[in-house]
């Protein structure tokens, strides 16, 4: 996505508050820390993108209007097998190997038309050893208000129990559940009051998901969060939650 974005995820890689990253190939900064990433430790994944075009040509929409699109049928079949293709194809040739997991930039790899044509394409490529892939069920949300139960909520009814079934069965493996949505406000003592209640509610095989940069960056609507949850997650007080709720990233 932009630098202060991978330098935090590289940070956090180092001090083990991060297990898995996914990639945007098409961003600038991608190749150019192509073998800090495979170095890192970290599971690797295509962040499959449909709603930001990077400066790149291809089929890109605002999340509203591609809900619109794949919920009614109208996407262009051909042009959405290309751009999963061209992705997985970009992904292949930085990093040198498949993807660990796929999940998709505003969770649009569940959505209608897409889901299915991405499970084709993954399964043709990689029969066998599939990635997993991300379900974005909602995990306990004990402690959470309402509206962070609501936009949870939302993103799930987008498409998550039809991509799990369709999934699971063709033997993709998956999340258990899927913690860490909210609403990108409350700077530090915000996130650090969630971040402690998703490792206390978080089981087996959950996926905890964060957004974290180093510094804020120029034209990022969500730049003071971003660094807001960098600062979070490489505290002290984080590794302690970690110990505390006996969380171990696998």
């Amino acid at each position: 996505m932009n630098a202060a974005v991978d330098e935090g995820i590289l940070e956090l890689a180092r001090l083990g508050r991060l297990n898995a990253t996914s990639c945007l190939v098409d961003g600038s900064t991608f190749s150019g820390n192509a073998a800090r990433l495979r170095a890192s430790g970290l599971q690797l994944g295509l962040h499959l993108n449909f709603t930001e075009s990077l400066g790149q040509p291809g089929l890109y929409l605002p999340v509203s209007r591609l809900i619109l699109r794949t919920w009614t049928g109208r996407m262009d079949v051909s042009r959405c097998r290309d751009q999963i293709a061209h992705q997985l194809d970009r992904f292949e040739a930085v990093i040198g190997r498949p993807p660990d997991f796929v999940d998709g930039h505003q969770h649009i790899h569940q959505f209608p038309q897409i889901r299915g044509l991405l499970l084709e394409e993954l399964k043709s490529r990689f029969a066998g050893s599939l990635p997993w892939l991300r379900y974005t069920g909602a995990g306990s949300m004990s402690g959470s208000g309402l509206r962070l139960r609501i936009k949870a909520w939302i993103i799930q009814v987008l498409g998550a129990h039809a991509f799990a079934k369709a999934a699971r069965r063709q033997s993709f493996a998956t999340n258990r559940a899927f913690l860490g949505v909210y609403d990108f406000s409350g700077g530090e003592p915000a996130y650090s009051g969630l971040l402690r209640n998703w490792l206390q509610q978080a089981r087996d095989g959950d996926l905890i998901m964060c957004h974290p940069a180093c510094q804020v960056v120029a034209r990022d609507a969500l730049g003071r969060q971003r660094q807001a949850e960098f600062d979070v997650l490489r505290s002290d007080a984080a590794g302690t939650w970690l110990k505390e709720y006996g969380v171990v990233l696998a």
